[in-house]
């Protein structure tokens, strides 16, 4: 590729759009031979940037149908960069399985037959002795992935996940157990000074973020009492209430002083935002797998009525041991638990599992039934979306989904903007490449006032300003995503273009870093319409548009109409026509061509 297709794609979820839009064929099987599973990385990847050990991967999602892009930490995408690669394309199906190895450049496939049923620690133990070399990186599957959960992940590692949209199962179809990465060439940068003097300015600023302090003594969820629960972003049993008192007993702060036995962090990251846990009883825990972040403490926590902290720790270990998404896992497990209780699922239907609110019990061994696809684990492996068609009812209303994916753990009744996100997010739900700052004091409009945004804007206005801020910060998680870099480094949209300048040496702006967002969001709207989605699809569970049943949104839920005239404006904003199709004009002005 020449020098302007970087320009156009940058890389990430760039690179796996236009490859995706290019290369796939209409109505795919997104478990057949015919899909493709790609892993890229962006410039920053490798480099001394901090937040520059991420890599994504994307693929047509199984849970989905539609976009996959999925984003992910540890040191293997940094690894990969220094093995001489951007991307990696998987094409086709091994008639057996098998790992690749890539080192410093040569690839090859080797045997995984002894590898398959393996959890992921065992299989990273495994293939680094095989290799001889404690330092090789490990992007794998364990039980979940070969199963092909619909929403099985890709581990990095033990417990760093590219969790969204069934990646996992994806490369279980291809009887693609791992791939093993070693690479001694750092990539090289066009300003080393630039580079250092942006480090520079990083130091000296980065801890000057409360968030940032917060991320490195807790991880996340250090905040879950304080804020979350009391403010209402906390979601409680399926989304249904408002009120947990049992918060106070799972939030990062009880794990840091009961069970953490210290912090990790990933490939150039001084922050360190990673627990790991570690306890004997009445469970085994093990501090190869990490420990549980604030996304898995509330799906598998709160979400399903748990207090439990070492039955949501273990819940976490299971998860990434057999390589499953913790948020649709306690997405899926909060949906059945709403369903049983109110008497649309029966004890014959789960097995005797009483799926009630807060039995951890039932939680656990869940997770097992799902990772073998074993008795309801079958239909629990398919997502809440499949589940609700299945078990009728009117069970979609608070099937908390949207495109199949179930929903990040955070409250669009509270956070508007991320309402609109989930309804219009390509791949569906997610959490991340969204927009989290209210921006309703005068103080917080500091980012954007170089992007002409000068007044504060009140946090419940769905105006078309909301939705015109809205839009930049929508493009610059996405710029974040094709970098590849970490979103909870506090670069400002003008620091990650001249870190852009300074790694390719390119006289690169923040306009045109958004361009190249707008035109990855744009094919991967192309990407989704190719297979059938419709503005009918950009919408959220009927659940958000009603009060929470107590506590701080028990009086407030989403407006239908005011989300809905948000949407569309915002498909105006992107050259999108009333049904959210790009119009040609706007598909050739992005320069776009897909067969």
């Amino acid at each position: 590729m020449d020098n302007t297709f970087y320009r156009k794609y940058l890389g990430g979820s760039g690179f796996i759009a236009y490859f995706l839009l290019k290369e796939l064929k209409k109505g795919i099987n997104p478990l057949g031979a015919e899909n493709k599973l790609i892993f890229a990385l962006g410039p920053v990847t490798g480099t001394s940037i901090v937040g520059g050990g991420r890599n994504s991967v994307g693929a047509k999602s199984p849970l989905s149908g539609g976009i996959a892009l999925s984003e992910v930490g540890e040191f293997w995408g940094a690894e990969l960069k220094r093995g001489g690669f951007d991307a990696v394309i998987v094409e086709g199906k091994a008639d057996k399985p098998v790992y690749l190895w890539i080192n410093d450049g040569e690839a090859s496939l080797r045997d995984a037959g002894h590898l398959w049923g393996k959890n992921t620690r065992e299989t990273q133990q495994i293939i680094r002795s095989e290799l001889n070399d404690d330092r090789v990186r490990v992007a794998m599957i364990g039980p979940g992935g070969e199963n092909m959960v619909s929403y099985a992940c890709i581990m990095n590692g033990c417990y760093d996940a590219a969790g969204r949209g069934g990646m996992g199962a994806v490369m279980g179809s291809k009887n693609l157990k791992a791939i093993a990465v070693r690479g001694h060439k750092a990539p090289r940068v066009a300003d080393p000074d630039r580079v250092k003097e942006l480090l520079g300015w990083l130091k000296d600023n980065m801890y000057k973020n409360p968030m940032v302090r917060e991320l490195h003594e807790f991880g996340t969820g250090g905040d879950m009492m304080v804020h979350l629960e009391k403010e209402g972003d906390l979601p409680i049993r399926n989304f249904r209430d408002g009120l947990f008192p049992g918060v106070k007993k799972i939030h990062g702060g009880v794990i840091k002083d009961t069970m953490s036995v210290g912090m990790d962090g990933c490939f150039a990251c001084p922050i360190r935002c990673k627990k790991t846990a570690k306890f004997d009883k009445p469970y085994s825990v093990d501090p190869a797998y990490g420990g549980p972040e604030y996304e898995t403490l509330a799906a598998l926590g709160s979400d399903c009525g748990i207090d439990n902290l070492k039955a949501i720790v273990k819940g976490g270990e299971l998860c990434n041991a057999y390589s499953l998404d913790t948020i649709s896992t306690g997405g899926v497990i909060a949906f059945a638990m709403e369903c049983f209780e109110r008497g649309l699922l029966s004890l014959k239907d789960t097995g005797g599992i009483e799926l009630r609110f807060g039995n951890d019990e039932a939680m656990l061994k869940s997770i097992e039934l799902i990772a073998r696809r074993k008795g309801f684990g079958k239909l629990m492996a398919e997502g809440s979306a499949r589940m609700a068609r299945r078990i009728g009812n009117h069970a979609e209303d608070f099937a908390m989904q949207v495109k199949g994916v179930e929903a990040g753990q955070h409250e669009p009744r509270l956070m508007q903007p991320l309402g609109l996100s989930y309804m219009i997010n390509p791949i569906g739900a997610d959490h991340v490449l969204n927009m989290f700052a209210r921006y309703d004091t005068d103080e917080s409009m500091g980012p954007v006032r170089p992007l002409g945004m000068f007044e504060s804007i009140p946090a419940d206005d769905m105006g078309p300003r909301k939705i015109a801020l809205y839009k930049l910060e929508h493009l610059k998680a996405m710029v974040t995503d094709c970098l590849v870099t970490c979103c909870f480094i506090p670069w400002d949209y003008k620091k990650l273009a001249d870190i852009t300048g300074a790694i390719t040496g390119w006289d690169t702006g923040v306009m045109e870093q958004q361009r190249v967002a707008e035109r990855v969001m744009t094919m991967a709207r192309l990407f989704n319409i190719r297979e059938g989605f419709t503005a009918a699809d950009d919408k959220l569970p009927k659940r958000y548009f009603q009060p929470k049943t107590n506590g701080a949104l028990s009086d407030k839920g989403l407006d239908l109409e005011k989300m809905e005239k948000a949407k569309r404006y915002y498909y105006t904003l992107m050259g999108w026509d009333a049904d959210g199709i790009p119009l040609p004009e706007k598909v050739e002005e992005l320069g776009i061509t897909y067969p």
